[in-house]
């Protein structure tokens, strides 16, 4: 059988879902009448089904994984923008699963998508970047929570603020524990930078990466 467009833009629409995501390989092998191509032909069609997908508006979310100095990033992005990074510990299938139930079923892996935000991750972490320029989708942080994270992009790179200064900040000086909880579950890590953020004491707090992710970052802005 000749692989056509239409081989991967016949392919149901469930089949694009989260859910059928890891047995895409399957599918091509199917639908290619038992044929077992090479890894190589598996990613070509692989990403001619996703360039069908995204052309016909199929897909809601899009996403790829980026290693860095704090383990393996997810990175997903919407039509908006960033809406979503998370960390390997943080569980990559189950945060898949959870933007489904979230946005919507209707996500691939699809890396030329994310490029430009994993070519400015890569150079934050080589110490070239101090600022990211990237379009991002808020929708998973609401109320008190989102004006936390949209103020810490005014702290400056290097530079960190107590939980109590940015209570302060976000218009609620005595909602110190809740801006806690805003930056341990801030969703867009690393880019809307929770990690400045420490205790008065100067200790790093909780972070959703970890404590070892939260110092690397801080010693990588100290140094750089």
């Amino acid at each position: 059988m000749t692989d056509t467009p239409e081989t991967a833009a016949s392919i149901p629409e469930g089949e694009a879902s989260r859910s059928a995501a890891p047995e895409l390989d399957a599918v091509l092998r199917q639908r290619l009448g038992g044929f077992a191509p090479s890894d190589d032909r598996l990613a070509a069609l692989h990403a001619r089904f996703v360039r069908s997908a995204m052309d016909a508006d199929a897909v809601d979310v899009a996403y790829r994984t980026v290693d860095s100095p704090v383990g393996r990033l997810l990175v997903c992005t919407t039509t908006v923008g960033i809406v979503r990074i998370a960390f390997d510990v943080e569980g990559l299938d189950t945060v898949l699963d959870r933007l489904a139930a979230a946005i919507s079923p209707r996500i691939i892996e699809a890396p030329d998508a994310l490029d430009t935000a994993a070519g400015q991750l890569d150079e934050y972490f080589r110490g070239e970047r101090r600022s990211f320029d990237l379009p991002l989708d808020r929708r998973l942080s609401r109320g008190f929570q989102r004006t936390v994270l949209e103020h810490l992009p005014e702290i400056g790179y290097g530079a960190t603020e107590s939980y109590a200064s940015v209570a302060r900040a976000s218009g609620s000086p005595k909602a110190v524990r809740a801006v806690g909880t805003a930056c341990a579950t801030n969703p867009l890590p690393v880019v809307v930078p929770c990690h400045r953020v420490v205790r008065s004491d100067g200790a790093p707090g909780n972070y959703r990466g970890g404590m070892a992710a939260k110092q690397t970052l801080l010693a990588l802005e100290a140094t750089s």
